[in-house]
């Protein structure tokens, strides 16, 4: 009786060693709490993150092989902007997709070509919305790019409203 007591106890130390594992790799991937210091930026990364600070994202999407139809409306409330690793930035955004209402962080990779921010994301998955692959950049105070989300995909563009992020 000893040693299945003491094999239980193993199996439950390794079960709870993994789920820690999993819980710090989830926390790291997403970027929670790692926030690089606003005085380690860039000029043009502190100018982003302002721009982008209670912002909101508004203009239309399209559907590939649906161009007769005008663009639907989209929206994006961003509360906050900040940038979290090498290429890494998070996003906490409000998005509405399909019926669903949901504020998250979203941490996306973002590249710089030139003085013009780029999201270059394939297959990540939000959690309640799907899986997206999308091409976004922002200039001044536009946006433009497509995406893609399982066999639907299309454009999107619009403009970036300072000071309008809806709350909750």
């Amino acid at each position: 009786m000893t040693l299945a007591r003491r094999f239980v106890g193993l199996v439950v130390i390794l079960v709870l060693m993994l789920v820690m594992f999993g819980a710090g790799w989830t926390v790291a991937r997403m970027g929670i709490g790692s926030a690089i210091a606003p005085s380690s930026l860039t000029d043009l990364e502190r100018q982003f993150t302002a721009q982008m600070n209670d912002a909101a994202l508004v203009g239309q999407f399209t559907i590939a092989g649906r161009e007769d139809r005008t663009g639907r409306p989209d929206r994006y409330d961003i509360s906050s902007v900040q940038k979290v690793g090498d290429e890494r930035w998070q996003f906490n955004a409000r998005m509405r997709y399909a019926g669903i209402d949901v504020t998250l962080p979203i941490t996306v990779p973002m590249r710089w070509v030139g003085d013009t921010p780029v999201i270059a994301l394939t297959d990540l998955t939000i959690p309640t919305l799907g899986t997206f692959t999308a091409r976004v950049f922002f200039y001044g105070d536009r946006y433009a790019g497509t995406w893609q989300h399982g066999n639907v995909g299309g454009h999107m563009f619009g403009r970036i409203e300072r000071g309008s992020a809806q709350k909750n």
